[in-house]
């Protein structure tokens, strides 16, 4: 039972390894939004092709006008900080249970 225990322990690093990588993403992207990118650069580009499923849904859902702050990336922040401490953790617990 311990190769399914590792397995699963295994899959959710990799899940928090990922969970980490695009947090990393969305942080490069809102430090780019500060100053005036180039669109064509394709730094620029990766990190708007890979931010922005993610940031679009939540800018529909809270609209930001009048704000002058877009706040989605904080919201997708808080958002993998609640799955690293809720869903990784959860899935090694689940893990450690079959002993």
């Amino acid at each position: 039972m311990f190769v399914m225990e590792n397995l699963i322990v295994a899959l959710a690093k990799i899940i928090d390894m990922g969970l980490t990588l695009y947090l990393w993403l969305i942080i490069g992207r809102a430090i780019i939004s500060w100053v005036n990118p180039d669109p064509y650069n394709p730094i620029v580009t990766f990190l708007y092709r890979v931010t922005e499923p993610v940031m679009a849904p939540i800018r529909r859902l809270i609209p930001m006008r009048g704000m002058g702050i877009d706040i989605s990336p904080i919201i997708v922040i808080m958002i993998i900080y609640f799955l690293q401490m809720f869903l990784v953790k959860t899935i090694i617990q689940i893990a450690y249970s079959f002993h």
